[in-house]
Parts: C-alpha cells; structure tokens; sequence
C-alpha cells in the first residue's frame, strides 16, 4: 500500500456521494448498530455497500440479516472502504489504530464514534494525511430520531464535513460542534435519552396508581413526550414559555409543576447533566 493509496484489489474509489459509498464499521456494537439501522432505513447507503468487522459472529449475525457484509478482519473493513467508522470499546481502540494504521490512505475518510477518545489522539495514532472526524450519536438514530454532534480533525475539510451530516442527518439532528462540546453533548443527549425513559416510567406509573392500565399509561406518556418534544422543535419557542402556556391559574398544571419543583426535580437534573458530562471528560483522561 503506497502511503496515500488503496489497497491492491480494493472496491473502487468512489465519488462522493452517500449513495455511492462504501462505507465500514470496525466493531459491530449496540451504537454502531443504532446508526447502520437508521442509515438503511432512510435509504442513504445500501446494505450491500456496508461491511462490518468484529472479533465473533456475536453481533455480526443481526447484521448480516439487515443484508450487510461482514467480516472477522478489520483491515478488510479498510481496504474495502472509503467511509470507515470506528465503533470499538475504548481500551480495544489504541490497538485496533495500530493494526488498520497500514491501510489508511488519502482518500479514506475516519470516522470515530468511540466515546473519550480525542481528536488528537486518534490523529497522533493514524497516519498525519488521516481526515478525521469525532461524532457522539445517541440511540435513538435506530428510529431516525438521534441527535448527533460531531467535531472535524485538521484534515477534515468541508467536503467531509458536509458528507458526513448530509448522511448523519438521514438519523436525526445532526450538528458540527467544537471537540469541547462533545463530552457536554454525552451529559445531555448520549446518556440523556435514560433520563428521559426514567422520567417516562415515571409518568406511567404515576397514572397506573391513580387507576389507568400500564401499558395504556406507557403508551400516552410516551406521546405525551414525543408531541412535547416536536412543539420544541417547530415553534423554536423557550421551554419556559410553552410551560407557562400549559398552567392556568389554579389549574391542574400548576398544581403538578409545584410538586415537580419541592422534589428539586430541574436541580436534580442539571446535576445528571453534570455527572454524566464530568464522567465523560474523565474517560478521555483514562
């Protein structure tokens, strides 16, 4: 391999065009899986354009039965590649860096989704042509619902930029950020999403006690949070305002938010917020 070429017998260089691109996965986990889903779902990359690696045929198989190719070696995943996402575990990825090191041309583009692991280091660890990129997605891109956020190393441009959200984007919000944003992005939105499920447990249970079926419960809180969450995003107006809509005085509403507010609920929170991010920032330092 020269040191800004393809492999000998590799899948040909392609245009950049999500459509058109052989896009790969070293590691086949939970997230990786999240994004391949919404990826094919939304009709951006075919399943035969996409090759995954992973050490066993553990989480390889639900892959195959999305129609995608799969492989135990992850300098195939490489050589065979334009767009490779890295999607290891954290400890694993330093070696996974020097095996693939090799492979790496000019014309790939490295995406790594590895959680606490810097641009920096990912640059310092590949070789010094390597366009990389950082995204944090969350798992709601299963269902085209994620919010992503994703940062650009020296030699990302902004062909790759553009590339990579207009292919992002088919999986939900997805917005270029500074690296230092990344780990706040893990706080609100990566770890967020159980703070929301939590909140959601605890909306139905609180109508199966005044006397409402669970699974009826489960299902209008989960609207409840859903219709809450699009008037967000379409009418751009400050949560407190919609709020404040809501309460009337002596309302039923009110009364609820006074509730809310004696058990701490907005500091408590702003606290799991803070921890998660603290945590993440933690991890990079490991």
């Amino acid at each position: 391999i020269s040191a800004g070429g393809a492999a000998l017998g590799a899948w040909p260089r392609v245009a950049m065009e999500a459509s058109e691109l052989w896009v790969g996965f070293v590691g086949a986990g939970r997230m990786a899986g999240g994004l391949v889903r919404g990826l094919l779902q939304a009709g951006k990359v075919p399943a035969s354009n996409i090759l995954a690696s992973a050490p066993s045929d553990k989480n390889l198989d639900a892959w195959r039965e999305l129609g995608c190719r799969t492989t135990h070696c992850n300098l195939e995943v490489v050589h065979r590649s334009t767009l490779v996402f890295l999607a290891t575990k954290p400890h694993i990825l330093p070696g996974v860096l020097e095996e693939i090191r090799p492979a790496v041309g000019s014309h790939h583009i490295v995406v790594s989704l590895v959680a606490g692991v810097t641009i920096g280091t990912l640059q310092r660890l590949l070789p010094p042509w390597t366009k990389v990129l950082r995204i944090m997605p969350n798992l709601p891109c299963v269902v085209q619902a994620g919010a992503m956020v994703f940062s650009r190393g020296s030699n990302a441009g902004d062909e790759e930029a553009v590339l990579l959200k207009n292919l992002l984007s088919s999986c939900g919000l997805c917005e270029e950020v500074p690296e230092s944003y990344i780990d706040i992005h893990t706080g609100l939105s990566g770890s967020g999403v159980a703070y929301v499920y939590l909140f959601a447990e605890a909306l139905a249970e609180g109508a199966v006690k005044m006397g409402m079926p669970g699974a009826l419960a489960s299902r209008i809180a989960a609207q409840t949070l859903l219709g809450a969450a699009k008037m967000l995003l379409e009418t751009g107006e400050h949560p407190a305002k919609l709020r404040g809509d809501v309460c009337t005085p002596g309302g039923t509403t009110i009364y609820a938010l006074h509730q809310l507010e004696k058990g701490a609920l907005r500091a408590t929170v702003m606290n799991a917020v803070e921890a998660a991010t603290n945590r993440a920032c933690d991890m990079a330092k490991d």
